[in-house]
C-alpha cells in the first residue's frame, strides 16, 4: 500500500567510494522518493473522496448502513494516518532544502542511506531512535 515506501518503485541509491554524504545526487534521490510517495498518498486521498461520494447511500437496512459506516470509518482512519505521514514528508522536504536531511536531529550523526531508503522521513539515527523507544516503554 502507499504507506510503505518499500513498495514504491525506486532504484536503491548506489553509493560511490569516497562520495560525500548527502551530496546533490543523494538529496535529489531522496527528494524524488519523498515527492513520489506524497503524490501516491494524494492520489489515494482523491480515490477515497470519490469512493465515499459515489458509494454514499442512505441504506434502508440498518445492517447495510452500519457496514457502510464501518467501511467509511476505516477509510477515514487510514486517511488520517496518511495525513500525518504527509506532514512528515513535507517536513523531510524542508530538511532537504535546509541541508539538515539525513542527519540525526538528536546527536547530529549521519542517519545513513539504507535507513533513509527504508524510512525516508527518519529524523534520528538508529541508536537515538532505539534509546527513545526504550524510554517510551519504561514510561508506559
Amino acid at each position: 500500500m502507499a504507506n510503505d515506501v518499500t513498495d514504491a518503485n525506486f532504484t536503491p541509491y548506489e553509493e560511490k567510494e569516497g562520495e560525500e554524504y548527502m551530496n546533490p545526487a543523494q538529496t535529489e534521490h531522496f527528494r524524488n522518493i519523498l515527492l513520489g510517495w506524497k503524490r501516491d498518498l494524494m492520489e489515494e486521498v482523491d480515490r477515497t473522496v470519490h469512493h465515499m461520494q459515489d458509494d454514499a447511500a442512505n441504506h434502508p437496512d440498518p445492517a447495510d448502513r452500519a457496514t457502510q459506516e464501518e467501511e467509511f470509518g476505516f477509510e477515514l482512519r487510514t486517511r488520517d494516518r496518511e495525513r500525518k505521514l504527509l506532514k512528515k514528508i513535507d517536513e523531510s522536504l524542508k530538511r532537504i532544502d535546509s541541508g539538515d536531511y539525513g542527519y540525526c536531529e538528536t546527536c547530529g550523526v549521519e542517519i545513513g542511506i539504507k535507513r533513509l531508503e527504508a524510512r525516508p522521513t527518519a529524523t534520528q539515527c538508529i541508536d537515538c531512535k532505539t534509546l527513545d523507544e526504550i524510554r517510551e516503554k519504561q514510561r508506559a
